[in-house]
């Protein structure tokens, strides 16, 4: 507890994601009682790692944006006095390949580097790239100073108004404006090559397509992997980004209470009062007293655990949402015999160019390094994971042969690049939705948060306020979207929230 204060208000955090344990760990900080729950073995959600015969490997998250001086995880780790986890930049972040093709696209840190290489690969498209280094520009200036969007009362107006500047404006033209748009108007809708690598890409970052993608969310994703900020590859695993969390919690007084399920939000009028959690070693159920509540849970899941009490008006938007991604991953352990030299550690691949972003057809690929933690000596990890739809895993007849058809399929299109002779493979297992479904409770296992269109971004999204005065949404629904950056983001505006209201 920060010495001088008195603060003690209870506050229950449903989910120990980082969204979770970010808000848990800098309330605790600031004096608040927190307890937190999650279902899951061991905290992080999405972010979080199992072991295998001696391989470590990242559940689904495996690199890293926000670490750079001025970036979120550093801004809230020095806020919490816990130091920044040893990582490596990412460099290039992803070296994309396209069918037919044996060159890749890499998406280098350094921004001259990057430039020469999008101008080789992709002639005429320099000004399209320059808005977009424009835009992202004015956009990470503007989120700097700490906006709170989508705003709901005369607080967050005020912090959102506070946030603006003169250059900000140039954003206001394309606040409806999707990459496709812009695309089009630059005269590059036709640019096959240009659209895949976008579509590519901003699927992994937006869960959408650059049709559908808002021009403003793809110019930082898009961006944000140059100098001075960039991606990073954590030594030891993503587990790291969790476990100094939860121990600034601890310090601070708080607790966190693993394989521990919450079955419902109580209210009384229009605030929360608790919680019912149910403990999966006993079976024992009870209703936790709250003053404050965090969700860190889908907005789908929100309304599931607020059950007749969500307000119909809420309930509706979150109906009329379009369906979320799931995910397909393989899990692989190998010698490092079948690594090529100096493989880059995050590939992307795609295998026609009449086939879906995902399905297999497309495989995002993250590879351990030697001496990162993640494997034996001598050996590594492969992460292939892709875009799959919820419905298929939820209704198959044959769940079980589906899932070794798409592991067979995925091992033998990761077989073109890495040498994956039976020999080399010391272990292999795969995810679906249905396994991210029972192990990080997410609805339908769906991964991602809600796809960065226009309707879902920004101004236009979920707010981390909810109906309820009391109650708060973390994640990836809300604003600024995906990734351990963006719920960290989430997390530290919903602290500011709630000081504003209970100091």
């Amino acid at each position: 507890m920060v010495a001088g204060q008195s603060k003690k208000e209870r506050v229950v955090v449903i989910g120990g994601g980082i969204g979770g344990l970010t808000a848990a760990a800098l309330l605790a900080h600031r004096g608040y009682e927190v307890t937190t729950f999650d279902q899951a073995i061991v905290p992080g959600g999405c972010a979080s790692t199992f072991q295998r015969r001696g391989f470590t490997f990242d559940v689904g998250a495996t690199q890293v944006a926000g670490l750079e001086p001025g970036g979120i995880h550093h801004e809230i780790f020095a806020e919490l006095g816990i130091p920044s986890p040893a990582a490596t930049h990412c460099d290039p972040a992803c070296a994309v390949y396209l069918p037919g093709e044996s060159e890749p696209i890499s998406v280098w840190r350094d921004r001259q580097a990057w430039q020469a290489e999008r101008q080789r690969q992709f002639p005429g498209s320099e000004p399209f790239w320059q808005l977009l280094n424009t835009l992202f520009q004015a956009s990470w200036r503007f989120q700097g100073r700490e906006p709170v969007l989508p705003p709901r009362n005369a607080w967050d107006v005020w912090q959102l108004v506070s946030a603006v500047r003169p250059d900000t404006l140039v954003t206001a033209p394309f606040t409806f404006s999707t990459v496709g748009q812009l695309l089009k108007a630059f005269g590059l809708g036709s640019d096959r090559r240009l659209k895949t690598f976008l579509d590519m890409q901003l699927k992994l970052y937006s869960q959408v397509s650059a049709d559908e993608t808002a021009l403003l969310y793809a110019a930082t994703a898009l961006s944000v992997s140059q100098a001075p900020q960039g991606l990073f590859h954590l030594e030891g695993s993503m587990q790291v980004l969790s476990d100094r969390l939860v121990a600034a919690l601890e310090r601070d007084g708080g607790k966190l209470l693993m394989r521990h399920t919450v079955e419902q939000i109580h209210t009384e009028g229009n605030q929360v009062t608790g919680v019912t959690v149910r403990s999966q070693k006993t079976g024992a159920t009870w209703t936790e007293p709250a003053d404050i509540v965090v969700g860190n849970v889908t907005v789908q899941s929100l309304v599931k655990l607020l059950g007749d009490r969500a307000p119909q008006g809420y309930r509706q938007r979150v109906q009329k949402l379009e369906d979320s991604s799931g995910a397909f991953v393989v899990y692989m352990g190998v010698d490092q015999a079948a690594i090529p030299a100096d493989c880059p550690p995050h590939l992307q691949f795609l295998y026609d160019y009449d086939g879906p972003i995902g399905e297999n057809n497309s495989l995002f690929v993250s590879v351990s390094r030697p001496g990162d933690g993640r494997a034996p000596a001598g050996q590594a990890t492969i992460i292939a994971s892709s875009f799959t739809d919820l419905a298929k895993w939820h209704q198959a007849e044959d769940y079980a042969a589906l899932k070794q058809h798409y592991t067979e399929t995925a091992i033998a299109r990761l077989g073109q690049f890495f040498d994956l002779r039976p020999e080399h493979v010391v272990h292999v297992e795969a995810g679906t939705p249905r396994t991210f479904e029972r192990f990080t409770a997410r609805d339908r296992g769906a991964v991602g948060g809600l796809g960065m269109r226009v309707s879902t971004f920004g101004p236009f999204g979920f707010a981390n306020r909810t109906p309820f005065p009391n109650l708060w949404l973390v994640g990836d629904c809300t604003h600024p979207g995906e990734g351990t950056a963006g719920v960290s983001y989430s997390a530290q505006t919903a602290v500011r929230q709630i000081e504003a209201r209970f100091r």
